[in-house]
């Protein structure tokens, strides 16, 4: 299993655009991905303009179908990439899981 973290910092006063994105893209992307075991987005109500997305990935030919998609060029890597000042993608390896 593959999993990836990406801390984003939005440019000011783009949450709820960001949000609106990724609430459109999770049903058109990852939801139709069968490599795709779990994607998550939190936001931190204490800090505007940051996401956190974890996701985890069957293995890396999943994560490369998951950025490969046209749901992801189009709302991610197209209209999502315009809103972020920063994003740093790190992988993980799972040690405990209950």
């Amino acid at each position: 299993m593959l999993a990836k973290v990406f801390p984003i910092h939005l440019k000011d006063g783009n949450q709820a655009k960001a949000e609106e994105l990724v609430l459109a893209f999770a049903p058109q992307g990852p939801g139709q991905e069968e490599g795709t075991l779990s994607f998550r987005v939190y936001r931190d109500p204490a800090k505007p303009d940051y996401m956190l997305f974890v996701e985890h990935f069957a293995d890396q030919a999943a994560y490369d179908a998951h950025t490969g998609s046209s749901a992801y060029k189009e709302l991610i890597a197209g209209q999502f990439a315009d809103l972020i000042v920063e994003f740093v993608e790190i992988d993980h390896e799972l040690l405990v899981s209950l």
